[in-house]
């Protein structure tokens, strides 16, 4: 959680010095290009019918983040979003815990509406493709090998957790004042991420990320 709290801090400290050399960003008004980062917290979890997951609940994580938008309309403020996102996910409960660190590409749609001079909302959706880099489970209870492997690391020499590729869907809302942006997001899992094809397991999360924009 500390290394979470430095980061948004940190973004939120550069905010104004990255707005004053900003070379425009988000503009509805305007057939444009932006780029920007961003920062924020993930709300993960893992719904199925894993049996050593079902019985935990969400896990907070860290998202870190550069994107690149792009107008692809002449005649309506239609936006085209990806980039590419680090971000932690699993599922934890007391001292039980599944987690793993994903690269994220997300290719999401926006629509820009312009609420004042300087503020637009902007509703998104679109699907998203995640890579697992690493991973581990600990205190798993059960005492056999089950759906997710034995406790301890799963990383590429012991890889009997998870599927590394997901395949989600992402919608969610975003607001832009000035260069400064801020959305909330709902990732829902469509790919079963079990190995065990007697089990599925899908990874969810709520996404709160602050971001500039250039």
């Amino acid at each position: 959680m500390k290394k979470i709290l430095t980061a948004i801090v940190a973004i939120f400290i550069a905010a104004p010095s990255f707005a004053q050399f900003s070379s425009g960003g988000f503009s509805i008004d305007e057939a444009n290009l932006y780029y920007g980062v961003r920062a924020g917290l993930t709300v993960a979890s893992i719904s199925g019918d894993i049996p050593e997951v079902k019985p935990l609940g969400s896990k907070v994580g860290l998202t870190l983040a550069g994107i690149i938008g792009l107008r692809v309309s002449n005649t309506a403020p239609v936006f085209l979003e990806s980039g590419l996102y680090y971000t932690e996910r699993g599922a934890k409960k007391s001292k039980q815990a599944v987690g793993y660190n994903m690269l994220e590409i997300p290719v999401v749609a926006k629509y820009g509406f312009k609420v004042a001079d300087e503020l637009a909302i902007l509703p998104f959706l679109g699907p998203t493709f995640s890579f697992a880099i690493s991973g581990k489970a600990k205190n798993i209870t059960s005492t056999e090998k089950g759906a997710i492997g034995e406790t301890g690391t799963f990383e590429e020499k012991d890889w009997s957790a998870l599927k590394r590729f997901n395949m989600g869907f992402k919608v969610g809302c975003g607001a832009e004042y000035s260069n400064l942006y801020l959305e909330l997001a709902y990732q829902l899992g469509i790919t079963n991420i079990c190995k065990d094809s007697k089990f599925s397991g899908h990874s969810n999360a709520l996404l709160i990320n602050f971001g500039v924009n250039f």
